[in-house]
């Protein structure tokens, strides 16, 4: 989590720090107009900014995972640049558009307006940007009309996926409006110093992400195709298992790594963890699901043995691999998904590891228990599962005193981010560092 907060600041405070050295909030004589002018340039170009970044990480860039900790840590950071860019970007509409009707109310008098400094000097560049400001301006408005309704339904957790994946990618429509009134309104004289050249560069990058998702083709050269070879039902845990034989493609996975599974393509791509470890000589994949949204819900009904299916990945780092020769596992209710791979992988090399995985489940079926078991015993894995009815809730104490070298060992996190977030906020405070607590967060919006 500190590195995307380390990431947040510097792609705020890069061009902000460039802005205030290429002009300054505090003009003279200072006023509301003068700073209204200044602060709409600030904003629009923070603003931009954030976005331009933000579409860029909607590409799933594999390359970022190992610096960012993962791509379920890249779509934080895309949340929050998502957030932020429409804070800012409200500020930006509100002191262009609230002025005006302040100026229309009679609560604010503007100042007669003269011809523009140096006007008569300017190039051919120049005078063309200026003369298509009103339509930049008309479209920048609509533009930041339709982006805040597309983030907002993002953020709605009740909105079905579906709807959500359908919208979301039409705000690169309304981000390519805002790239055009960026590059039209922006202080002209800035194109010729570091935060223009910063600017040209994000918004030029950040063009090609849009097309690049209005066109489908994020991850495109990551797809594999396959098909369902069996599937399996635990009716008490409302879980389904697909096991999928993959052709010729794959890069193989780690433990503990998800991959966005397409079975109808009106539905689009969701993601999973993998639930199974590799094997080149037999091409096949594991996932489990919950039924917790609408979609997932109607898998159970919709999926069929020998359906085709496209499977995108690997992605994450959520791979087990720190170094340390003792680890402690939580895979709440789910959140087991990661621990079955990474203990198969571990039966599957023969390493000798000193591991306790604790499940925490609200519902206890004796078939999963049972094949997570066998698991456990294959992998010398140490199983403590805990049914919530009968065994009461799982929690750090508890944890410590069922491993009482705790203190030596690494945390593997995966389920309820709040649940998660209360343990890591425990462990820390008893004197865990906090490297050593690791968690998939697995939030994709």
């Amino acid at each position: 989590m500190n590195r995307i907060k380390y990431a947040l600041v510097i792609v705020t405070g890069v061009p902000a720090l460039l802005w205030l050295l290429a002009d300054t909030l505090l003009p003279q004589p200072f006023g509301y107009f003068p700073f209204r002018a200044t602060f709409i340039q600030f904003s629009g170009t923070l603003a931009i900014a954030m976005m331009s970044v933000a579409m860029l990480l909607a590409l799933r860039p594999r390359w970022l995972e190992p610096r960012l900790d993962g791509l379920d840590k890249i779509y934080r950071l895309h949340k929050w640049l998502g957030i932020g860019s429409l804070v800012v970007a409200v500020l930006h509409w509100w002191w262009a558009q609230g002025t005006k009707w302040m100026v229309g109310w009679g609560w604010l008098t503007r100042p007669p307006r003269g011809p523009r400094p140096g006007a008569a000097d300017r190039g051919a560049v120049e005078a063309w940007f200026g003369s298509q400001r009103g339509l930049a301006e008309g479209i920048g408005e609509w533009a930041f009309y339709a982006a805040v309704v597309f983030i907002v339904l993002a953020l709605i957790d009740r909105v079905p996926y579906r709807l959500f994946a359908r919208t979301h990618r039409w705000i690169a429509i309304a981000y390519l409006a805002l790239v055009f009134h960026s590059v039209v309104l922006l202080t002209f004289g800035h194109w010729g110093q570091p935060v223009g050249w910063l600017l040209a560069a994000l918004m030029a990058a950040g063009s090609v992400a849009a097309l690049v998702s209005l066109a489908g083709r994020i991850g495109a050269g990551r797809r594999v195709a396959g098909r369902i070879e069996s599937l399996q039902y635990y009716p008490e845990l409302d879980v389904l298992e697909s096991r999928i034989t993959l052709q010729a493609g794959w890069p193989g996975h780690a433990a503990g790594q998800f991959a966005f599974v397409t079975s109808d393509p009106r539905e689009g791509a969701h993601p999973y963890t993998i639930a199974s470890a590799w094997q080149p000589q037999q091409p096949q994949i594991t996932f489990i699901t919950k039924a917790l949204g609408d979609h997932t819900k109607r898998l159970r009904d919709t999926l069929k043995p020998g359906m085709a299916v496209t499977v995108e990945g690997p992605y994450g780092c959520f791979d087990f691999e720190d170094g340390r020769p003792r680890q402690i596992w939580i895979g709440a209710g789910i959140g087991i998904t990661p621990f079955v791979a990474r203990m198969k992988q571990l039966a599957a090399q023969g390493r000798a590891v000193s591991v306790d995985l604790f499940h925490p489940t609200a519902v206890h079926e004796q078939a999963a228990i049972d094949k997570l078991t066998v698991d456990a015993r294959a992998a010398g894995v140490r199983l403590h599962v805990l049914v919530d009815a009968r065994d009461g809730r799982l929690d750090g104490k508890r944890i410590r005193a069922a491993v009482p070298d705790w203190a030596e060992a690494s945390v593997w996190f995966c389920g309820p981010p709040a649940f998660g977030s209360a343990l890591r906020a425990d462990f820390r405070a008893q004197g865990l560092p906090a490297d050593r607590f690791h968690q998939e967060l697995f939030q994709m919006r």
